[in-house]
Parts: C-alpha cells; sequence; structure tokens
C-alpha cells in the first residue's frame, strides 16, 4: 500500500499493513520511492502521512481512544 508524507508530497510504499492500521503504533516502516529505485526501510510517523489523494488516515488508525468521549 502506498501513503503520501505531508510534509514533502513524496509517495512511500508501507511494508507492514498491519503497523499502518494499528491504533497503538505510532510508527510505520516505509520505503520511499525515488525515481526507479526504492529507498531503504525506514520509520516514518504515522501522524505525517495521508493517502496519496491527500485524505487523512482513519482516526481509528491513529488513536487508541478514538471512541472515547471525555
Amino acid at each position: 500500500m502506498f501513503v503520501k508524507n505531508t510534509d514533502n508530497g513524496d509517495l512511500a510504499q508501507v511494508l507492514e499493513i498491519k503497523e499502518l492500521t494499528d491504533p497503538h503504533s505510532a510508527t510505520v516502516w516505509v520505503r520511499y520511492q525515488a525515481g526507479e529505485e526504492e529507498g531503504d526501510p525506514v520509520a516514518a510517523a504515522k501522524s505525517d502521512l495521508s493517502f496519496p489523494s491527500g485524505e487523512a488516515l482513519p482516526k481509528c488508525w491513529l488513536d487508541p481512544h478514538y471512541r472515547v468521549n471525555f
């Protein structure tokens, strides 16, 4: 699955979808796309990522307490 870095617009391939959808994980391992070559795996903060369309990641993927109202 591909996501986009919201800071610079670079596309990145998520290595483990389970990490991306786990609300208890603040980071996810990705490979940034640079032309025809993939970069080395790096950890990226999920708060800095969005879908390639620009839509934000679902809150249930980012916040383990998304249903709790204080």
